[in-house]
C-alpha cells in the first residue's frame, strides 16, 4: 500500500468513530410527566428544556391514538392532572392501578426484608460469629446496625401503606 492510501484509510476511521460526538440531537423538553422534542409544542404548553443526562423513551401500547379530523368519535372524559394537563378517566384509572400494583410489590419486598432483619435479629439476641465471641464490640455494632435497619424499614412499610390508602378507590 502507498502511504496516501494508509493515511486516507486512517482519516476515514477516525471520522467514523468521532462523527456520532458530532450529531447533535433536538432538545427535549419535560411538560409535566410528558416529554417532547417538538419546539411548537413545548412553547404552547410552557414545557421546560431538560439539560445533560438523557431521557430514554418507553413506548407503551396504553396509550390511545387520537381519532382522526371528521370522526365521529365520542370525547373521552378528560380529568385535570398534574400541571392542567388533560387525563382521559380510563387513561387516569389504568395509572392508579399501575401505581397501586407497584407500591404493593414494594411493600411486600419491604415486608420480607423486614422479616428477614427480624428473624435474624432475634429480639436484640442474635446469633454470635466467631469473630464477634473474640471481639464484642463487632457484636454490638452488627445489633445497633439491625436495629436502625429494623427501625427504618418498618417506617419505609408504614409510609409506602400510607401511599397506598391515599390512593382512589381505598
Amino acid at each position: 500500500m502507498h502511504q496516501p492510501t494508509i493515511v486516507r484509510s486512517v482519516c476515514a476511521v477516525a471520522l467514523l468513530v468521532a462523527a456520532p460526538w458530532g450529531w447533535s440531537q433536538d432538545r427535549i423538553y419535560r411538560c409535566g410527566n410528558e416529554y417532547t422534542n417538538n419546539a411548537a409544542v413545548a412553547k404552547q404548553r410552557n414545557c421546560h428544556v431538560i439539560e445533560g443526562g438523557s431521557v430514554t423513551v418507553v413506548h407503551t401500547q396504553r396509550g390511545s391514538v387520537p381519532p382522526a379530523a371528521g370522526t365521529s368519535a365520542p370525547a373521552p372524559r378528560l380529568n385535570k392532572g398534574p400541571a392542567g394537563t388533560q387525563v382521559d378517566a380510563g387513561q387516569q384509572q389504568a395509572r392508579d392501578n399501575d401505581a397501586r400494583a407497584i407500591l404493593q410489590a414494594e411493600l411486600t419486598k419491604a415486608q420480607q426484608r423486614l422479616s428477614t432483619l427480624q428473624a435474624e435479629y432475634n429480639n436484640g439476641q442474635p446469633a454470635k460469629t466467631e469473630l464477634e465471641d473474640s471481639k464484642p464490640e463487632l457484636y454490638e455494632a452488627r445489633v445497633n446496625d439491625l436495629k436502625s435497619k429494623i427501625a427504618r424499614l418498618e417506617n419505609d412499610v408504614q409510609g409506602i401503606e400510607r401511599e397506598i390508602q391515599r390512593l382512589p378507590g381505598n
